[in-house]
């Protein structure tokens, strides 16, 4: 039992000596060690995984109507920083780290992580990421149809998604 306590008082000890020595630069333009990264990709996805596996997809999913409402929303308050068809970069992309995933690309690096998953992001956002929280200003059924949106992205042309902007 002392060798538990001492134990756990020399992890606290260290990470404290760590984390007040500022040997660990949090600039965002100075990339994260591969552990960080590493245990950061696995909080993140078990942290969204968890929450978002009690959340129930709706039943009009594959309402055409959705594509049309979340167009636009997904220009104003997406296209930036995730892009759009015909959109190779932005500077608030260029400026982020961790550099969000851009929908409309197939990348094996950024995984599908199912329609619960992405409502639970966009209605919830992610700390320290840039993510933001869209559930204080947005309905549930507006963040449903951005995620049926954001699924139909990887199909679209430039002029079709320019199309389904201006509709």
């Amino acid at each position: 039992m002392n060798k538990l306590i001492f134990l756990t008082l020399a992890l606290l000890i260290g990470a404290s000596l760590f984390i007040w020595s500022g040997v660990y630069n949090i600039a965002a333009n100075d990339e994260h060690w591969t552990i960080t990264n590493k245990l950061i990709d696995v909080l993140r996805e078990r942290s969204i995984e968890v929450r978002a596996e009690e959340i129930t997809v709706p039943d009009n999913l594959n309402d055409v109507s959705r594509i049309a409402s979340a167009a636009l929303n997904y220009e104003v308050m997406c296209s930036q920083c995730h892009l759009a068809p015909g959109t190779e970069t932005t500077e608030l992309y260029e400026g982020l780290y961790p550099q969000p995933p851009v929908f409309y690309q197939t990348d094996e690096e950024h995984e599908e992580h199912g329609e619960q998953n992405n409502f639970w992001v966009i209605k919830n956002g992610i700390k320290l990421t840039g993510m933001p929280a869209w559930g204080a200003s947005h309905t549930d059924d507006e963040i449903w149809s951005l995620v049926v949106f954001i699924g139909q992205l990887s199909e679209m042309t430039a002029e079709e998604y320019q199309k389904q902007v201006a509709d």
